[in-house]
């Protein structure tokens, strides 16, 4: 921290003290800061209350070793009466730093145990023209650091803030992949351009071997916060509120987080820092929270119902969706959530709901259904128990109101509501994740990501992997069958995304369906066409015991692997030229010989879907070579020989 702070001491001191404590008080402040550092004692937080004129400001520096990546930040608070709160700091106490070390196991996840291993201090200020007090407590993990602050009036009146101003000093203009919706388009900028409204995570690359990610954690009652560049061409980005907060004394922001790495890939195998900064579950019973694959059922007929059901066993599949218009038009204030009545421009019927619900679950399949905003906000009370009633296993909650306090807080309000009555969750379709399923579980996954149905190029859906999901699952919608994939992608690289993009409910086949009794196969557009290489959607899991990344380069490449029991499953996705990756089999168990089922684009192959399915027996000592042209994947089953 380059500014000075210098005081002089008001007592009557022999003067050797005198030139000894001012020659103290000139050195740079940065000397003088308090300091949390990670468990391994790589990563140093400072703080320090630092004059800028007439302003005492909190600042704080964030550094790896002796490379800053977080420089001098300040964090400030314009209250609604337009006073700002940070401003006229005085430091106060500080406490006893902390250590924190367990070892707790999610209910479900990318990897079956999550360390929360980090070092903490919270320091206490208080702003003495504002007549409010502010307290920031620090976390510093080995793979990031957290801060949120808690603000108290000193006439303990309801707080009421405007703007939040928390600042992200980058040492350099180093390049971010920026989008400003939650489902948009991301694009590779300067951070001194980076402009407004920009989500989070943003990812920044600081240098080949140092890339920083800044994103929000535990927002259960608060605005959500977006990201700006500030004015003056600096590369300092700054948190963007989107609306005012209301709370009693104190109130307490959500956390502000940095996720530091070496790579993209280090980044995205320590997301769970995100999932640490949450409180612990709340659910006591968890049994009934399942994981599992969804196949998505269109049609709103008992026949075409039946056909996903049964599909669903075929195929190891655990749930069907019962997409819009099962009770009314969707954005119909007057449709009634609580009847099936079907929306006539979806479907002529007939649909037995109540009865394919229980054809379900004789066959030990969950029926999920949609409901859109409007039915969810005046109905909700009404209609989860009547669900939980009926069966239903699950509820999509369709096109949800986000960004403000108000509805924040109803969402997730809501996902306490459906845990009430034993129902999961699964968010559509600007919401993206602060890991609040570690709290609620049933808050399976969430949209909040420009999935297969809005047909994003290859290079986005390699960015999409290092930026949007370093927050957490994401429900990218797999279109197998549809022609989007011939015209953009490859079948190759579907499989590969049933790996590499996390989300506990698994949607594939998001435009295919079974071919119901008396249709010709030939002719049905809704055929799910036989073809060897779909053992793998079958066979794939949508949980982890382990993640690792083996490579991966934002917007190009990505080749990651994920453990199940003793299973191993390898996803690569290429983007914008031919590519050959090295793929060692370290991380097979030594000595165990497996199985290796690879499945691969290969265009003379005589298929609907040109993927070939390669067996062959490997070990640890192996390395497989993946030759993948642009806009092409493998996907890779291993499991122990002989099971």
């Amino acid at each position: 921290m380059p500014r000075m702070q210098v005081l002089t001491p008001n007592v009557s001191l022999p003067r050797y003290l005198v030139a000894a404590v001012t020659l103290c008080l000139a050195i740079p402040s940065a000397l003088l800061a308090h300091e949390v550092k990670s468990p391994d004692g790589r990563i140093t937080v400072a703080l320090d209350v630092q004059e800028d004129g007439e302003r005492q400001q909190l600042n704080y520096q964030v550094s790896v070793e002796d490379e800053v990546v977080i420089a001098d930040s300040t964090i400030t608070f314009t209250r609604n009466d337009g006073v700002v709160i940070g401003d006229h700091l005085r430091f106060e106490s500080k406490s006893e730093p902390t250590s924190h070390d367990e070892t707790w196991k999610p209910v479900y996840g990318e990897r079956s145990q999550i360390r929360d291993h980090y070092q903490a201090q919270t320091f206490q200020f208080a702003d003495t023209a504002a007549n409010c007090s502010m307290a920031v407590e620090v976390r510093c993990y080995d793979s990031g650091i957290a801060f949120r602050t808690t603000l108290t009036s000193a006439d303990g009146k309801e707080i009421a803030i405007k703007k939040e101003d928390s600042e992200f000093a980058f040492p350099k203009d180093a390049p971010a992949w920026r989008t400003t919706s939650a489902q948009g388009v991301y694009d590779e900028v300067p951070l001194s351009e980076l402009g407004s409204n920009v989500e989070r995570p943003l990812t920044v690359k600081l240098n080949d071997n140092r890339y920083v990610a800044v994103a929000e954690a535990e927002l259960v009652d608060y605005a959500a916060m977006r990201l700006r560049s500030t004015e003056n061409g600096q590369p300092t980005i700054v948190s963007q509120l989107r609306g005012e907060v209301t709370s009693a004394s104190p109130m307490t922001t959500p956390w502000r987080v940095v996720m530091i790495g070496d790579s993209p890939g280090d980044l995205l195998e320590h997301n769970d820092i995100i999932l640490n900064l949450n409180e612990p579950c709340a659910i006591a019973d968890t049994s009934w929270i399942k994981p599992g694959k969804v196949i998505r059922e269109v049609s709103l007929t008992s026949k075409g119902a039946k056909a996903c059901i049964d599909f669903a066993v075929e195929n190891n599949f655990q749930y069907v969706e019962f997409d819009a218009g099962w009770y009314g038009h969707e954005y119909d204030d007057a449709s009634d959530a609580t009847t099936v009545t079907l929306d006539p421009k979806r479907s002529a019927g007939p649909l037995d709901l109540q009865g394919m619900v229980k054809y379900a679950r004789d066959r030990d399949i969950g029926i999920i259904v949609y409901v859109n905003r409007r039915a969810l906000e005046k109905q909700l009370d009404e209609i989860l128990p009547l669900y939980k009633k009926w069966g239903i296993a699950g509820v999509k909650y369709g096109f949800v109101n986000t960004g403000s306090q108000e509805w924040t807080s109803w969402l997730h309000d809501a996902v306490r509501k459906a845990a009430d009555h034993q129902l999961m969750v699964d968010i559509h379709d600007e919401y993206r994740p602060v890991g609040y399923s570690r709290t609620y579980p049933n808050l399976m996954t969430q949209e909040g990501v420009r999935g297969d149905e809005a047909t994003p190029p290859t290079s986005l859906a390699v960015t999409t992997l290092f930026t949007r999901n370093l927050a957490g699952a994401a429900d990218h919608t797999i279109c197998y069958f549809d022609t989007r994939v011939d015209k953009n992608w490859s079948h190759g690289q579907q499989l590969a995304k049933a790996i590499c993009t996390y989300s506990p409910w698994q949607f594939i086949y998001w435009y295919d369906a079974p071919a119901t009794s008396g249709q010709d196969p030939r002719k049905s557009r809704n055929r799910i066409f036989d073809s060897p290489e779909l053992e793998l959607f079958k066979e794939v899991p949508t949980v982890w015991d382990e993640t690792r990344v083996i490579s991966g380069e934002i917007g190009e490449y990505a080749v990651i692997a994920r453990r199940s029991g003793k299973e191993w499953f390898v996803g690569a996705i290429n983007a914008n030229e031919t590519r050959t990756f090295s793929l060692p089999l370290g991380f097979l168990s030594a000595g165990q010989s497996y199985q290796a089922r690879r499945y691969q684009d290969d265009p003379t192959m005589d298929t609907k879907t040109k993927v070939r399915v390669v067996t062959s027996e490997v070990d640890s000592e192996d390395e497989f070579e993946l030759k993948l042209s642009a806009n092409q994947g493998e996907a890779i089953w291993l499991s122990p020989a002989g099971k």
